[in-house]
Parts: C-alpha cells; structure tokens; sequence
C-alpha cells in the first residue's frame, strides 16, 4: 500500500481525472456509461477514455461491458485503501485532525423531525412526487423538501393530475431552485438524494452538517412519448416506484443504525428494480 497510495494520489492529482473519480463517488454503487461521463464532463469520448485508464491502472475504478457500451464504477475497497493511507499515515491515525468536522448525528437531533431533501434537474415531477409522498407518509417524523439544479417555470400537469388523484395537498407545492437551500438561513438537511442522475452528476457545494446522501436515479417522465394516457401511465409508474422505496426509508430504525450500516441501506434501496426488490 505505501508503494500504490502515493501513485494513486498523483493521479487523482490531475483535475480532470478527480472529476471522474469524484462524479463517480457521487453514483456509487452505479456504474456509469462512457457517454453519460464524457457528456456529464463536458469532454470528447477519447479524452475521457484517457483519464479512465489512468484511473483504472491504478485500481482506483473497474469497467464492465454490457453490449455495446462500457461502464465504469468505482471500485471501493481500492478508494479505501487510499483514504485509510492518509487518515493512518499522514494523520498518523488521529481522525480528529484529518475527518471533516461534522456535528451530524442522528441520535442526539434536537428536534424530532428529520429534515429532508430531494433533488432532481426540472423539479416539476421526481422530486415533487418524492416530497409529497414522504410528507404523506411519514409528517410526523419527517420534514420534506424538494429542488431543482435548473427549476422549470411551473409543475408538470401529468405529475399533478397523478398527485391529485393519489389525495396530496397540491397547493403546498412549487418548482424551486437548489440555491434556496444553500442560504445560511435554510434548514439543515439529515438526508440529500438525488432521483435523477443527471443532478447527481452536477458538481454541487457540500451540504452543511454533511447530510447523509444517495441516489435514487429514475427515469424521467416527462421524457415519456406517445398519448396522454401513455403519458400518464409513466407518471404512475414512476410515483409508484417512488412511493415503495420511500415505504422502506421511513421504516428503517433510522436511532438504532450507525453511518455506515445506514449509508448502505440507502445504496441498497436505490438500487431496487422500481421500487422493489427484483
């Protein structure tokens, strides 16, 4: 390890490279399209074809191929490695003066809710439906809110008509920019996801308290062509979807559970074939 570490680092050195690395992080566990790296990046297929073979010299990420298309993941227990050789070597083993300062802890809250927020690109429909549903389902122990990295003017139609129909107070509801919860005056978040991959590809400022953070990536309906009910049938879909992993979140034991076990969980159920488990 005290050979590859300093290796790793001077690759992760290069800015690009990081963005890869760091883009990457935010999806794990997913493993991202060549395509969907270059064009989240901004930079031409070869380039980026470049900096993932650094990386995967390194050990730092592992490729898949599925058809024709290449995918890239992180792989986490090298990425460890080279954390714990800082933290252990160069902190020598003091996490207090090398672990972000963080006063997070979801069993000493001074208030009884837990506040949370969900964040997409238009916020006019996955997010909407992912802050009504956890206010329907559990207001009494949740506070929920909801974003867009690029706000559209109003909500989608097909998403209130679905929001509507399942017995939600619409009026509550309104697209608004992410910068309305970075404000100093906003309230500090417990949980950040984000429901759609293209906000949780943007390179965000941290969140203040370091929230507990995942993606629950979901196709976006108001993509979906065809008739208005073919329309509206993919608006149910992705509300029910919605609706089942938010079921699981509000039952765990969220007291009882340690960062980590809880981070994992929260991976796991993003990964749930909509919803549920496949």
């Amino acid at each position: 390890m005290e050979k590859i570490a300093p290796v790793r680092l001077s690759v992760l050195g290069h800015p690009q490279r990081l963005a890869v690395f760091r883009l990457l992080m935010r999806r794990f566990p997913d493993r991202i399209p060549a395509t969907e790296l270059a064009q989240a990046l901004n930079v031409k297929p070869n380039t980026l074809s470049n900096y993932v073979s650094a990386l995967m010299q390194v050990g730092l990420l592992t490729q898949e191929r599925i058809g024709t298309s290449l995918r890239y993941g992180i792989d986490m227990q090298s990425a460890r490695e080279t954390f714990d050789y800082l933290l252990l070597d160069c902190c020598r083993g003091r996490p207090e003066l090398c672990a972000p300062t963080s006063n997070f802890d979801l069993n000493n809250k001074a208030s009884k809710k837990y506040n949370v927020l969900f964040l997409c690109t238009g916020n006019s429909a996955r997010s909407i439906f992912a802050e009504a549903i956890l206010r329907q389902e559990a207001g009494d122990r949740f506070n929920a809110y909801s974003a867009g990295t690029t706000p559209r003017a109003g909500l989608n139609p097909f998403a209130l008509e679905v929001l509507q129909q399942k017995g939600h107070d619409i009026s509550v509801l309104r697209a608004k920019n992410v910068s309305e919860f970075q404000a100093e005056s906003a309230p500090q978040f417990d949980f950040v996801f984000t429901v759609c991959n293209q906000a949780a590809n943007e390179d965000c400022p941290a969140w203040a308290g370091q929230p507990v953070s995942a993606h629950w990536g979901m196709p976006d309906p108001v993509k979906a062509e065809g008739t208005d009910a073919q329309k509206s049938l993919a608006f149910q879909q992705t509300y029910g979807a919605l609706r089942n992993r938010i079921r699981v979140f509000a039952s765990l034991p969220l007291g009882s559970l340690d960062r980590i076990s809880l981070q994992s969980t929260l991976d796991d159920i993003g990964q749930l074939e909509n919803g549920v488990s496949a």
